[in-house]
């Protein structure tokens, strides 16, 4: 937990505990201590995430959820945990939150393939509000495929399930999509995508095709490549 901390943006706006970056370093060790001890005696709990609305051009505005700084920390070291054990797991075509990945390299690996000139049919997609409706329980079940230590699904599982502090003063407690503002959201929608799209298009898309056909993947967006019209028209 230390050792994650340096990770935390310092100037990232504080949660319901008003307790910012500066303030938790000033007494980072009991800090810390009060966090190790919780979680070893199963008396941790995830605290309330603090939501701002942020405007957006044309009137709109962008839920943004800040949970506390003892809470980004354990996400932090679980995150590490997460990505040591799927790395091994993912395919080639998942670019997203992944060391020596990234959307410039998808582009490049991407242009390179089709510069070749065997695909000649390209469906580009994403998926709309897919961190938002993330099925909790579904999750739960891709994450139980190789983690078998229920203290650890226990703390995915009250990220999942911590209650919202609207502006409003209200507190709302979510039933989908991964933990608002949380560190460890994009490893799980990773994970998520890896069994539900990636091994679904490896598995079952690809066998069904005449031609050949390439899937790349950064988050919930993605590209799939066909080499003839008919496998296209399926696909779509």
């Amino acid at each position: 937990l230390t050792c994650c901390f340096p990770q935390l943006n310092r100037k990232a706006a504080p949660g319901v505990d008003a307790v910012n970056w500066t303030a938790f370093e000033s007494n980072l060790q009991e800090n810390v201590s009060h966090l190790a001890t919780a979680l070893k005696e199963k008396r941790y709990k995830a605290k309330l995430v603090r939501r701002r609305n942020i405007p957006k051009p044309g009137g709109k505005q962008r839920p943004l959820g800040i949970p506390v700084i003892g809470d980004k920390l354990v996400q932090t070291a679980a995150a590490q945990i997460l990505s040591a054990i799927f790395e091994q797991d993912y395919l080639p075509c998942s670019h997203g939150y992944r060391r020596g990945k990234g959307p410039q390299r998808a582009a490049l690996e991407l242009s390179q393939r089709l510069h070749r000139g065997r695909f000649r049919w390209v469906v580009d997609a994403d998926i709309k509000g897919f961190f938002d409706h993330i099925d909790h329980e579904w999750l739960m079940k891709m994450l139980e495929q190789r983690i078998n230590d229920r203290a650890f699904l226990g703390l995915i599982r009250k990220w999942l399930k911590a209650g919202i502090l609207e502006e409003d003063g209200r507190v709302v407690y979510p039933v989908t999509g991964t933990p608002q503002g949380g560190v460890v959201s994009a490893v799980l929608a990773n994970i998520y995508l890896h069994y539900a799209l990636d091994l679904w298009f490896e598995k079952v898309v690809k066998p069904r095709c005449n031609g050949d056909v390439m899937l790349m993947r950064f988050a919930d967006d993605f590209v799939c490549c066909f080499q003839y019209r008919e496998d296209e028209r399926r696909f779509s």
